[in-house]
Formats: C-alpha cells, sequence, structure tokens
C-alpha cells in the first residue's frame, strides 16, 4: 500500500522517493543507507543524494491538490520530481501533458517528462509485493535505538495487559533483583587466604560440592576454611574496658564486658573515641526503668555503629539486667544494634536476651540517681531539663592491647618442634653417650648386668606385671673402685620396686641403660621406667 513505507511497513511520517517511485520513511532509511548501503528493495548501492522528499504528502490527508479527488488503492499517482509535490495522473495528463505546459501544477517551477514518476498504477502493482523485497528475503532490520532499548523490557513482547496485570509488573519492577542474584551466582567465588590465624580446623568443602554439582569447578584439594577476622582478632581480647562519659549532672564511670560481649564493647569505644557521643542528650527517661541516650538526632530514631550498618545481638547467660546500673544496647528488633544504649535503674531480667548487655556503672551514681530524679514529659518520657553527655574518656581500651599481640605473634617465629627421645640400638651408638655421663655413673651404666636377678640373655623373665628386686650399687671414681671390684662392694641399701607393662617384653638392657642414666648416684635416688 502507498500509505506505508517500503522498509519499515509503518504509515510514514517523513516520505521520500525515488526514482523508480518506491516510498520510504526518511526515519528509516537514513539508519539503513549508513549501515548497508543498498536499496532495501532491489539490494543495489544506493545514496541518499537518489532519495527526494514529497510534499503536500500528508498521512491522513491522501488527496489531489488540484483535482481534490481522494487517493485510493485504485487511484493513478503520480510526482514531480523537481517541486516532490504530488497530484493525480489525471490532472497531470490533462493540464501539463496534453497542453505540453511543463510547470508543476502549484509552484509553476518548469519540468520535463522524465521528471513525472509514477508512484501507483492500478494496472502495475507488482512493486508492492512485499515478499520480492530484498531486506524481506534476507532478514535485515535496522533496530532504533529507542526499540533496542525497549525490547529489554519484557513487557515490550506483551501485546495486550489488563490494569492489574500492569500494576502487578510496575511493582515487580521496583524490587526486581533477579539479573543481580543470577551475577552473583556465576561469579566464582573468591577464595579467602589462610595463615596460621585464621586458618580453621575444617575445609571449604569446595571439594564434596564439586563432587556432587555440575556448575562449580572439580577440586580435588582441601583447603582450610578461613574464620573470620573479627572472631580471630578477638581471641586476644581478654580485658574489660573502662570509659567515662562526662555529663552536665556529673560523671559515670563504665565497665564494658570486652571480654564476653566483644562486638559490642568495641563498637562503644570505637565510638567513644570519635567524639560520636559528644553533645548527645539523654532523650528518654522513664523513672525506676532507665534511661535512654546515644542518638545524635536527639529523637530516638537516629544513629548508626561503628561500621555503619547494624551488628548482631551477643547474648551470654551470665550477663543479665539485674541490677542497678546495668549498661545495655537499645535496639529496633533483632540484631538490629546501632550506637543507643540505655542505663537501668533497676533490675529488668525481662529484658534479657532482648537487649545486649554490654557493661555496668562502677562510679558515679549520685549522678545516676540524679538523672533519674529529672522528671520526664509522661507522653514522650524526654526529660524535661536537659541531660547532656559532654564528652567520654576511654581510660583502657583492651582492642588496642589485642591488635599488638596479635602483631607480635605475628612476627613471633613458630617455637621448634619437641624432639623425640633417641632410642639406642646397641653399645656403639650408647657410647657417645657414656662419655657425657658423671664418671661415678659411667661404670654402673656400662654394666647394667648389676642388677640383681637381671640375665640379659632370658626375655622371659620380663612378663606382664613381673615386679623385680634389686639393689642399684654405685662405683666411686674416688676410690678407683673398678666394674669388676664393684660387684662385691658395698651396694646402696634402697631398694626400688620396678613394674613393667604389657610390652616389657620388648624391653632390653637400654630401657635399663635409661633408668641408670636418669639415676642420681651420688644420692643414690632412681626413677621408675614403664616401656
Amino acid at each position: 500500500s502507498l500509505s506505508t513505507g517500503s522498509l519499515s511497513l509503518q504509515p510514514f511520517e517523513y516520505p521520500v522517493c525515488t526514482e523508480e517511485g518506491v516510498v520510504f520513511d526518511l526515519l528509516s532509511i537514513v539508519p539503513w543507507i549508513k549501515k548497508y548501503g543498498t536499496n532495501p528493495i532491489s539490494g543495489e548501492p544506493a545514496a541518499l543524494s537518489l532519495f527526494f522528499s514529497l510534499l503536500h504528502f500528508v498521512p491522513g490527508k491522501y488527496h489531489c491538490p488540484v483535482l481534490y479527488n481522494v487517493f485510493t488503492n485504485n487511484s493513478h499517482i503520480v510526482a514531480n520530481k523537481v517541486s516532490g509535490n504530488v497530484f493525480s495522473y489525471e490532472a497531470v495528463e490533462q493540464l501539463n501533458i496534453k497542453t505540453k505546459s511543463f510547470n508543476d501544477l502549484l509552484t509553476d517551477e518548469p519540468f520535463t517528462r522524465k521528471d513525472i514518476i509514477t508512484l501507483q498504477d492500478p494496472t502495475n502493482l507488482d512493486k508492492f509485493n512485499v515478499s520480492n523485497f530484498f531486506h524481506v528475503k534476507n532478514d535485515l532490520k535496522v533496530l532504533d535505538p529507542d526499540e533496542e532499548k525497549a525490547k529489554q523490557d519484557p513487557a515490550y513482547h506483551l501485546k495486550s495487559t489488563n490494569l492489574e496485570t500492569r500494576e502487578t509488573l510496575a511493582e515487580l519492577y521496583k524490587e526486581y533483583k533477579g539479573d543481580e542474584l543470577l551475577a552473583s551466582t556465576m561469579k566464582e567465588p573468591q577464595a579467602k587466604k589462610t595463615d596460621k590465624l585464621n586458618a580453621a580446623h575444617y575445609s571449604t568443602g569446595r571439594v564434596s560440592a564439586s563432587f556432587t554439582s555440575t556448575a562449580m569447578t572439580p577440586a580435588t584439594t582441601h583447603e582450610a576454611d578461613a574464620i573470620a577476622d573479627d572472631t580471630v582478632r578477638y581471641q586476644y581480647v581478654k580485658k574489660k574496658g573502662y570509659v567515662r562519659l562526662h555529663t552536665n549532672k556529673g560523671d559515670l564511670n563504665l565497665e564494658l564486658h570486652c571480654d564476653k560481649v566483644p562486638k559490642a564493647g568495641e563498637n562503644f569505644i570505637r565510638l567513644c573515641k570519635k567524639g560520636y557521643y559528644d553533645g548527645t542528650i539523654f532523650h528518654r527517661s522513664i523513672r525506676n526503668f532507665m534511661i535512654q541516650g546515644g542518638d545524635p538526632t536527639g529523637t530516638g530514631t537516629g544513629g548508626e555503629s561503628f561500621w555503619g550498618k547494624p551488628f548482631k545481638d551477643e547474648f551470654r547467660p551470665n550477663l543479665s539486667h539485674t541490677g542497678r546500673g546495668i549498661l545495655s544496647m537499645a535496639n529496633s528488633g533483632p540484631n538490629t544494634n546501632k550506637s543507643q544504649f540505655f542505663i537501668t535503674f533497676r533490675s529488668c531480667t525481662y529484658l534479657d536476651r532482648k537487649h545486649t548487655v554490654f557493661g555496668r556503672v562502677v562510679g558515679g551514681f549520685e549522678t545516676l540517681t540524679a538523672m533519674e530524679n529529672i522528671e520526664s514529659d509522661p507522653k514522650t518520657d524526654k526529660p524535661k531539663s536537659e541531660i547532656k553527655i559532654i564528652s567520654t574518656t576511654v581510660f583502657v581500651d583492651p582492642y588496642e592491647e589485642a591488635d599488638v599481640q596479635k602483631l607480635s605473634w605475628c612476627r613471633t617465629p613458630p617455637p621448634p618442634p619437641p624432639q623425640k627421645k633417641k632410642r639406642f640400638k646397641n653399645d656403639e651408638e650408647r657410647t657417645p653417650v657414656l662419655n657425657r655421663l658423671p664418671s661415678s655413673l659411667k661404670t654402673v651404666a656400662a654394666e647394667p648386668a648389676h642388677i640383681a636377678g637381671y640375665d640379659p640373655g632370658k626375655s622371659s623373665q620380663f612378663k606382664k606385671k613381673r615386679t623385680v628386686n634389686f639393689r642399684m650399687c654405685s662405683a666411686s671414681s674416688q676410690h678407683g673402685i673398678s666394674s669388676q671390684q664393684s660387684k662385691n662392694s658395698s651396694c646402696l641399701d634402697t631398694t626400688e620396686m620396678l613394674t613393667l607393662n604389657r610390652r616389657s617384653e620388648k624391653c632390653k638392657a637400654d630401657k635399663l641403660f635409661d633408668f641408670y642414666r636418669s639415676a642420681d648416684g651420688a644420692s643414690g635416688h632412681s626413677s621408675y621406667i614403664s616401656c
């Protein structure tokens, strides 16, 4: 149909025409020429200079400007190439061709017979056969940037939707994070480096996971999992923290249970050192209950933790809201601790396992009493007289000491592994050790047969639960007693009991030698041997 462009196949807005009488939309033909440089109908090379604009051919008002007859599918329509005006063939034939007056009927511009271009001839409609178009045969398209962007929207492919569907899709798109979740699952997880401090006793589990999953890269080596940095760091926190709050009513000395609830304790100490609480007020005070502060806005809805995000609760069975002056974290639900805290005026055990207890008042109870005596607004519980934290002082920060200790531990080389006790196989290996023994023991150690009742050739003497009575003799190097003479010399009066276990059958003379080596020849005392 003449009412649609031959490329976009949609009603045209700015019509242009070729010498063959094919009409295109200017918004469609320009990107095509820039991309392909051919005629979309014939496929032959083409340039923009071969196209001319059609004037007085506004969509929806297709009629001849001379005869005023409306154009239909059966109308014979021509265009003047020089002026770009469109007329019915009947008007051009009667007023130009027959009169041989080749001047435009509207602008009076001169033209020739060749400048008359046939746009539609009811006797020849082959050029409107879309199946013969070059771009249709080869499925060539030039997507508009706006159209490409629109195609990314899933609703682009929906032909018609009702109001409820459109509202549902609009609400879904606001919270849709499917692409982000998919992208996160496609990324290969980065393994955290482990060292002697953060290496766990369990593995990462990648070997077993890759064995049963086709989406993971196969892993064949077990690697130790990495413990969280905070968990490793807090192992070195062994002390309490001490902070003083300077208020306009007096000072409050606080003891922080950093060794039991390290996360809450570090948050409070870091905020105090940062000056976060300086100038803040206690925005809520209820007599016989508690006083709450730590919000820089003073409204009870603000405040941030030292890390900029809420942290988890830390409940301990030995930390309870029992007694006056308990320091605890205020929150808006589970695991929503930030910067606000409260101090109790009396026991509130019903708050256990709902709020994290991380300290207590150890000095300045008269200040706490002065705070409690200030009247509050019954509707908002806000003190009528301002209670302000002027500044804070941190006396003991156990986290700095823990960091120093951790750093020094990292730099200290590990101790050497314990050496196993050397076992001698024969007398040749035993000789160097004999040379290091005291002279008073050399003679006796060289001949372990001095134990009464012992025969080295009879291992059957060493049986389960067998008790051997013996008398240990000591040769004195001062008197020059030889090993042969020591048999007849006076022996020590000490009698020891040597009890051997189930594996005693394998004990040989080297075990007895170890016994002699550990004996004190001067005093006559000896130690037991267990094989």
